[in-house]
């Protein structure tokens, strides 16, 4: 027998979960969420996807069947523990499901906060970009109960379960996001630190001698700092990750340093609303180059 879900609880509309919010409710689902302190910017985006507002996360809990959170890693604990609080006051048995970038031992705490309160939980990762045109991101699945988030592969969403453990669908997000992101930020590091160096030319065209796809890479790295400041908690939780299990967390703690000065630069203000065209890969550097620090001295003085 299917599972049956009528109605979803989201945190929060913001650039990946309106878009969800928005392919369950065109699928036949009700989708809802509670809009406590969030910013005009997110609670246009709920409207713009028809997600209704409930008042309180006691309203969230008591009228879903399912939650998804999804949000950047910084505010998964809290959304889990403000959550948590309302199971336990309204004594409702929803299903909690964390689709966010964060570490596995992350992620099993916060199922165990959610189960203590007396919820189910549901351990997920989004690998992909946000659904549109009928297409849609992976969504990996794991825990000792998946059918509640499996029965919106009904509703829009390709849903892949994974395993019965908590913490291994957020281990697949962190090795596949380990390269993709962490790559992105190995080259932003490389190609800002050629134009300091005055090779950036040199560079380019060695690059387009030898090494082809990074010529593609690198034209698409004007829109990452519209992300970036939301992919420097992702690369702690994956050094987190790595760290672990007895790898070195270091690569991934250097690629947050990395997004954390792109995020620190006037290109990370730019929203994806924005249809204004992005700056060239030229002018991205330069904004990067100049954010840098400046050395206290001279290059070989003693």
């Amino acid at each position: 027998m299917a599972y049956k879900v009528e109605t979803v609880g989201l945190l929060s509309p913001g650039d990946m979960g309106h878009s969800v919010g928005q392919t369950l409710r065109e699928n036949g689902l009700r989708v809802i969420t509670c809009l406590q302190g969030r910013s005009e910017r997110t609670r246009g985006l709920a409207a713009e996807a028809g997600i209704e507002d409930v008042p309180t996360y006691g309203a969230l809990v008591q009228e879903a069947d399912l939650i998804l959170s999804i949000l950047v890693p910084a505010q998964a604990g809290n959304a889990a523990h403000r959550v948590a609080e309302a199971i336990s006051e309204t004594g409702v048995k929803v299903v909690y499901a964390d689709c966010n970038a964060i570490a596995p031992q992350t992620v099993r705490a916060i199922g165990e906060e959610i189960v203590s309160a007396g919820g189910q939980f549901v351990d997920a990762s989004i690998i992909g970009g946000p659904p549109r045109g009928g297409s849609s991101p992976r969504v990996y699945v794991s825990g000792p109960d998946t059918r509640p988030f499996e029965a919106l592969g009904r509703y829009g969403l390709h849903v892949i379960p994974i395993g019965a453990e908590i913490g291994l669908a957020s281990a697949i997000k962190m090795c596949y996001a380990g390269w993709t992101k962490g790559s992105t930020a190995l080259l932003t590091e490389i190609l800002t630190a050629a134009k300091v160096l005055g090779v950036f030319d040199a560079l380019q065209q060695e690059y387009e001698r030898s090494q082809s796809a990074l010529i593609r890479r690198m034209q698409g790295l004007p829109a990452m700092p519209i992300k970036s400041r939301r992919f420097v908690g992702e690369m702690e939780e994956i050094a987190k990750t790595f760290g672990h299990v007895g790898l070195t967390p270091n690569i991934h703690s250097g690629a947050a340093d990395m997004y954390r000065l792109v995020g620190s630069t006037h290109l990370a203000d730019r929203t994806p609303e924005d249809t204004s065209p992005l700056p060239s890969l030229e002018e991205t550097l330069a904004a990067l180059a100049d954010a840098l620090p400046r050395s206290g001295g001279d290059e070989g003085s003693s």
